[in-house]
């Protein structure tokens, strides 16, 4: 059978709706009788209709809702749909409608445990509108010129006692969740006449205000919180403590109750600021008790008190981020160490021919990738030169990715335009939006002293001849970049290297490194140093990294810079 419980003085009590009608209110007479002042006499009726039940208010002086909205006509009551009675709060239970009707509770989120008198509720919470707000505002205190802790000179020794208590209670607490329940398990120690406390906090990219604790020290009564949006938004406009009251309005008002039944609210709203002076959110407290009204003396002490809260808050978050900062550092040292790994260790000791590379990322981990080893037979060597489109971990992830299909496809194919098709089908199978790569794949027999190529988007390497010459492939021959379209063929490039002849491949890290003044080193200037010095493999790539150094003249490096150079030697 249907019911309601009616939640007072933090207990529960159940009545059967076994009527057609029943009337609740003070009178001895109605159906249901709660002893309140808050009560009307005939407060509120709840009606049957075949099998379903509707609540009607019957003029009283504080007004029935439902779910937190005022009703006005009979409104149809589902299961678990909450009943208030001016403060006193009432559940509609109907189990057999409650497998299609039950919306489940909101989820309590962490929160450090409170004093055995006090409860932390449920996140229960109302901002009212403008146009229904009847909270009227009795004074304001604190504001831009004031500063975080209002006005020095009112109240200091009360405001040092605050907010040193605040400082004992939040020492050593880093915990986010744990520590604003902490707050306002403090404020109701330092204003023991509030009755409920919540902390709203900025959230989101729209600066939306998210309830993040709510305290209430009588239990069961009223589990909700309302705060007046016109309220909050001074708050966190003029960043000033506010002082209200809240009192039933005259059209409220009937001569034949008694100013008892009226609710009368004092509350208090306070910014939480941040280091940077700016609103994280508001602190709010009520009072419903007629002889422990808030004053003004009250707000400023509240305004101070929540000053410090704000800045331990602020600390916590920034051990949080602290934290978090190390803990990603020292994973990005092992991702670090990881990429290198993919990189070789040692370049081949081939008899005739050397070989230098040298890398240097912008971050942490990069998006430019090499390699040099031997193929099967100890003949051929293979050389594989790429960029990333990006940098970073995720430009990262794709070079271990491209690592891999590289060493695999080259131990099983032979042929350089071949290899090159299969390592970009590779790349284009799972491949994320944006993250293509530009490459070079390289085979040189070290017999006939052929060097066979494929080019797929990135630069032409430079050939240095051994006049000084610089000879580059013409673009017509340079295909589309890994990851893009899968199924394609790549042209096959070939050239015998001379004696002395040096090859040059670079990332674009190198031709647009830039210096203070915004100028890129440029193709033509790697051109001219590579034209101008040594052929001598290892000493022309350490004479181009310090070229580009050079240029940059100690400009933040926003790109990585990979380098290799191999040729035969002029003996």
């Amino acid at each position: 059978m249907p019911s309601i419980v009616i939640l007072k003085s933090g207990e529960s009590t159940t009545h059967d709706l076994s009527l057609d009608e029943t009337v609740i209110g003070r009178l001895p007479e109605c159906q249901i009788q709660i002893d309140s002042n808050m009560v009307s006499r005939k407060h509120a009726r709840i009606v049957r209709d075949g099998n379903q039940f509707l609540v009607e208010d019957l003029g009283s002086g504080n007004g029935t809702t439902v779910n937190g909205v005022r009703i006005a006509a009979r409104t149809l009551l589902k299961h678990d749909d909450r009943v208030k009675l001016g403060p006193i709060l009432i559940r509609f239970v109907d189990q057999a409608a409650a497998p299609q009707n039950r919306v489940p509770p909101p989820a309590r989120p962490p929160a450090a445990a409170s004093p055995p008198e006090s409860q932390t509720a449920t996140f229960q919470f109302d901002m009212a509108e403008e146009a229904e707000d009847s909270a009227t505002i009795t004074g304001a205190v604190g504001g831009t010129s004031a500063g975080r802790f209002g006005a020095l000179d009112v109240q200091p020794a009360a405001k040092l006692k605050g907010i040193l208590e605040i400082s004992r209670t939040l020492a050593g607490t880093v915990d986010l969740n744990a520590l604003l329940p902490k707050i306002l398990d403090t404020l109701f120690t330092i204003f023991p006449g509030a009755d409920r406390g919540c902390i709203l906090l900025k959230e989101g990219a729209n600066g939306q205000m998210i309830p993040r604790a709510i305290k209430h020290s009588r239990p069961g009564e009223d589990e909700s919180v309302k705060l007046s949006r016109t309220i909050v938004n001074k708050v966190l406009t003029d960043k000033t403590g506010v002082l209200s009251a809240d009192a039933a309005s005259d059209s409220r008002f009937q001569a034949s109750e008694s100013i008892a039944n009226f609710t009368i609210r004092s509350m208090m709203c306070v910014p939480l600021l941040g280091l940077d002076g700016e609103p994280l959110g508001i602190i709010n407290i009520d009072t419903q008790n007629p002889l422990k009204q808030f004053q003004t003396d009250d707000l400023d002490l509240l305004l101070a008190v929540a000053g410090q809260a704000a800045l331990s808050y602020e600390n916590a978050r920034l051990v949080v981020s602290y934290t978090e900062k190390v803990k990603q550092d020292n994973e990005m040292q092992i991702a670090q160490g990881v990429q290198r790994a993919l990189l070789p260790e040692s370049l081949p000791q081939v008899a005739g021919y050397e070989f230098f590379a040298t890398y240097e990322s912008a971050q942490a981990v990069g998006g430019d990738y090499y390699d040099c080893f031997m193929l099967p037979g100890g003949k051929r060597v293979a050389i594989a030169f790429g960029d990333v489109a990006g940098k970073g971990v995720p430009a990262a992830l794709v070079v271990s990715r491209l690592s891999s299909a590289v060493q695999s496809t080259m131990e099983f194919v032979p042929d350089v335009g071949e290899a090159l098709a299969k390592i970009n089908d590779h790349m284009c199978a799972h491949a994320v939006e944006g993250r293509f790569v530009t490459f070079t794949l390289a085979i040189i027999d070290t017999e006939s002293h052929e060097m066979s190529l494929s080019i797929a988007g990135h630069m032409s390497p430079m050939v240095r001849k051994i006049d000084g010459a610089i000879e580059e492939f013409p673009e017509e021959a340079v295909g589309m970049p890994l990851g893009v379209v899968a199924g394609m063929p790549y042209d096959v490039l070939k050239r015998t290297l001379q004696p002395g002849e040096t090859v040059v491949l670079y990332t674009d890290g190198v031709s647009e490194a830039m210096n203070h003044g915004g100028d890129l080193y440029t193709p033509e200037r790697l051109r001219d140093v590579i034209a101008k010095n040594s052929p001598v493999p290892s000493a022309l790539g350490k004479i181009i990294r310090d070229d580009v150094r050079k240029h940059a003249d100690g400009r933040y490096q926003n790109d990585d810079i990979t380098l290799m150079v191999y040729g035969r030697t002029a003996s």
